[in-house]
């Protein structure tokens, strides 16, 4: 097999890695390695919801509603996808939420967060800068009450 070239079903691949198929957490010899984007193929029973806010979001996100019937909570909206191929993209910054009304599937894609490795100062292992620049961002993303009702 050709080292550049992964050949897997979405359905199988994602059981393996909380969904993820694509991004920079797979090991670095390994074809689905990317730091320029994220793919996430979320399989979510019905009632299945974020524990918690993404806040203070890095990426620009896309996600697909590829069956069911999926709802993302933005700061000022709900955002019902329905039919398939209903979608909806977030910029950086934007905080958000999910929960699923139907058993449903999602394909889920960011792009943008790790483009240039911020270099802490004193930090001249980029290994290093790219985990401070990790922990940074995990301790950004403090959970967020729910939206009021609409």
């Amino acid at each position: 097999m050709n080292d550049t070239v992964y050949v897997g079903n979405a359905g199988e691949d994602a059981t393996l890695d909380r969904g993820w198929l694509l991004g920079h957490f797979k090991d670095a010899g390994d074809p689905r390695h990317s730091d320029a984007v994220e793919i996430k193929w979320g399989v979510h029973p019905c009632g299945d919801e974020r524990a918690s806010w993404v806040r203070g979001e890095v990426r620009t996100a896309l996600l697909v509603l590829i069956s069911g019937r999926f709802r993302v909570e933005l700061p000022d909206r709900s955002v019902l996808l329905e039919r398939q191929g209903d979608y909806v993209v977030w910029g950086r910054g934007t905080d958000h939420s999910w929960f699923a009304e139907e058993e449903s599937v999602v394909l889920a894609v960011g792009a943008g967060r790790y483009t240039r490795p911020v270099m802490w100062p004193a930090v001249h292992d980029p290994s290093v800068a790219r985990a401070l620049n990790r922990a940074r961002l995990a301790a950004r993303r403090a959970p967020l009450p729910p939206p009021a009702s609409r």
